[in-house]
């Protein structure tokens, strides 16, 4: 039986992690959780699960925790930064589930590697922040690294049995979002409740705007070129509004291979936890005369530059992509609250990429005085640009 950790397991992923485990109830146990501020749904996931140790983001939501708790086992309770390294790096388990949000998922992920452990990598922004560094530790302590996000599982199974001097280059495919057919001027008028509204997929807020901005997909470039050790110009997008090719790659001898399916996270998921095995997923089966037709498009990166921003981030590498995710964040969460148009998001990111001077082969304390400067430099921006 594998046991299992699960950081981010109120998010869309977690959930989706947790039904895949509870449905196979002699592969999977649980032994830990980590969550952030959902204490009530945390307190459910452990009566169900009944892992050892979990994990909540202040001491406030740790005693709230503990006081509702009415349980007749023993369970470990930690919040902090500590407390999420310390979970990520439980001897318990086998494998973690990487699905914090944004570049909280970094430090956690990386304590989870050095303790020897596999990861099931949802968190795109530990690649994208510190590639290199997740790389060279993991080949130190012989872990695995297994992506979730859909289209780098896509990828990843693609290439079994493949050698990897045969790849000419991979297609990360992408929904295009709610606004593919939208104009420029359209855009300028985009209320926060429309981008919300993910055509395919259901996902938390902050990527759903990621997905509506096409940054999502710029961050999956850079995930991409780390997983699979890529040069950018090996890493293409198309749209495809259907979402049922996840992702394809293209041999030297022609050949294109695809891995498709339903879009359900599900699918990835249970993939990278079993591993080289498969199991059976109680989903739907793809069915393509229901589908009918299978759409193909070139991004736009006039209309949705955050790509073009991305890949431009990535391609100069060192400190610029922990930048250029940093200001994402804050960016995002602005528009969130609706301080900022959809517009401005990729304005904002530009004016503090613009502002960053990229340290080059950067160490990991350079990488997070990077971020922490591009958050404070975004915030400052907004402060001109909204008061």
């Amino acid at each position: 039986m594998k046991k299992i950790t699960i950081l981010g397991s109120t998010g869309s992923i977690g959930l989706s992690a947790l039904d895949v485990i509870k449905k196979n109830p002699g592969r999977f146990q649980v032994v830990a959780l980590a969550a952030g501020q959902n204490v009530n749904l945390l307190k459910k996931q452990i009566e169900i699960f009944k892992p050892k140790l979990v994990y909540v983001s202040t001491k406030e939501n740790a005693l709230k925790l503990r006081q509702d708790l009415t349980l007749n086992y023993k369970i470990k309770i930690l919040y902090d930064r500590e407390g999420l390294n310390e979970i990520a790096s439980f001897p318990s388990a086998d494998i973690i589930v990487s699905a914090i949000s944004g570049a909280a998922g970094l430090m956690p992920t990386l304590a989870a590697i050095d303790a020897g452990k596999d990861v099931a990598l949802a968190n795109k922004e530990t690649m994208v922040m510190a590639g290199e560094i997740v790389n060279r530790r993991a080949k130190q302590k012989k872990v695995k690294i297994i992506p979730v996000d859909s289209e780098h599982s896509a990828i990843f199974q693609c290439l079994q049995g493949e050698k990897i001097e045969n790849l000419k280059r991979i297609i990360l495919t992408a929904s295009g979002g709610p606004f593919l057919n939208f104009t420029v001027n359209e855009l300028k008028q985009v209320k926060l409740n429309q981008a919300l509204k993910h055509p395919r997929w259901k996902m938390g807020k902050k990527i759903t705007i990621d997905s509506a901005t096409l940054m999502n997909k710029g961050l999956e470039v850079i995930e991409a070129k780390w997983l699979f050790n890529l040069d950018f110009g090996k890493i293409d997008v198309l749209i495809h509004p259907q979402s049922i090719v996840h992702s394809m790659i293209e041999l030297i001898d022609g050949s294109v291979l695809a891995q498709m399916g339903i879009p359900d996270m599900r699918i990835p998921i249970s993939y990278a936890l079993t591993y080289p095995e498969r199991i059976i997923n109680d989903i739907s089966s793809l069915n393509l005369l229901e589908t009918e037709k299978l759409e193909f498009c070139q991004p736009d990166m006039k209309k949705f530059p955050c790509l073009r921003l991305a890949y431009e981030a990535g391609i100069c590498g060192g400190t610029t992509p922990a930048v250029l995710n940093a200001a994402n964040e804050i960016a995002v969460a602005a528009f969130l609250e609706q301080k900022i148009k959809f517009v401005d998001l990729p304005k904002i990111i530009n004016k503090v990429l613009t502002a960053h001077v990229c340290g080059e082969d950067p160490s990991l304390e350079s990488i997070l005085n990077a971020d922490s400067w591009a958050r404070i430099k975004t915030t400052e921006i907004l402060e001109r640009i909204t008061s």
